[in-house]
């Protein structure tokens, strides 16, 4: 009887071991906290300025034009006539002579906005992912276009070519939203 009580005091012991062993590991691989370093974000006073009428469906996406007057919207309701499905995603080109979307048909699409030529007739195919488009933002020109899609995948597109500068992988599911940091290089982003 002895034996087995010092069996489970020696089992006890190695448990509180490993346990601290555990939280010292967590600990060294832990992301840092650094709530304590950053002032406190002031409170919103936002307030309604204009109410835009004229989706009936759910808004998925919209973006600023860099001219802060304009904004484009995309939604599940068909309202700009496309021959394509739900629109889930667009963004304004940092000139504001483009516009580019997509959504359910894997594809992203760039549409001139200049009055003298027709968005339609001089619309450019750019992106094909494998699953739906989730999301895209121009980068720092209006020469190259950042997709994120169902496909797990973040692809950085040449508009002029369609073709492909540099894909990104390592996400277990979709991505669902991309952000480029506001440097002048343009060369970061999170997804």
């Amino acid at each position: 009887m002895a034996d087995a009580e010092k069996d489970d005091e020696n089992l006890a012991q190695e448990v509180d071991g490993l346990r601290r062993k555990l939280e010292d590991e967590r600990c060294r691989l832990n992301d840092g906290n650094l709530s304590h370093n950053v002032d406190p974000i002031p409170t919103l006073n936002a307030r309604v300025r204009r109410v835009l009428k004229g989706h009936q469906g759910k808004v998925l996406s919209l973006a600023w034009a860099t001219d802060k007057r304009h904004i484009v919207s995309s939604s599940q309701e068909f309202v700009i006539s496309m021959p394509t499905t739900w629109v889930m995603a667009c963004a304004y080109s940092p000139s504001g002579n483009y516009v580019a979307c997509g959504g359910l048909d894997n594809k992203c699409t760039v549409y001139p906005l200049t009055p003298e030529e027709d968005p339609v007739l001089k619309k450019k195919l750019v992106a094909t992912h494998m699953s739906y488009l989730a999301c895209c933002q121009f980068n720092i020109s209006d020469h190259q276009l950042l997709t994120g899609s169902g496909d797990s995948t973040c692809v950085l597109w040449d508009i002029e070519s369609a073709q492909i500068i540099q894909s990104f992988h390592g996400h277990s599911g979709d991505v669902l939203s991309i952000s480029l940091s506001p440097s002048e290089s343009g060369r970061v982003f999170v997804s």
